[in-house]
């Protein structure tokens, strides 16, 4: 599974890239202003992708991004239902502060585990296999 989503002016929004049974999906910095009218497209290509080839790990690695409203939230609620749905599980990598505020304050960090690299977080979910 590796999947490279970007607008026609090719900028990248999401990169999925699979490391064995765990796949990290890679925001871009962009998504911080994407419109909803943008995000939605590149949400249905990035759940179609896992449904097709569903991870044990989903890895968010959100070290690009230092914020993002509700449209990002739903769309990583609806990558949580749909690795949940598959015994899977979502978590978060890079959160920076702004965003560790948001999901405390939403109490979204009780739903997912939350690394302070993408590189914690394979270490971790690979020893815990």
């Amino acid at each position: 599974m590796s999947v490279t989503l970007s607008d026609p002016m090719q900028s990248d929004y999401f990169q999925i890239q699979p490391a064995g049974d765990i796949a990290v999906m890679t925001p871009a910095a962009e998504v911080e202003n994407l419109p909803s009218n943008l995000i939605e497209p590149a949400a249905q290509i990035v759940l179609a992708t896992l449904r097709a080839d569903p991870p044990t790990y989903l890895v968010v690695d959100l070290s690009q991004v230092g914020f993002f409203g509700s449209e990002f939230i739903s769309f990583m609620l609806r990558c949580h239902l749909l690795v949940k749905k598959r015994h899977s599980e979502l978590v978060l990598a890079g959160v920076s502060p702004r965003i560790r505020e948001l999901l405390r304050q939403t109490a979204l960090d009780t739903l997912w585990a939350i690394y302070d690299s993408k590189e914690q977080a394979l270490q971790e979910l690979r020893s815990s296999d």
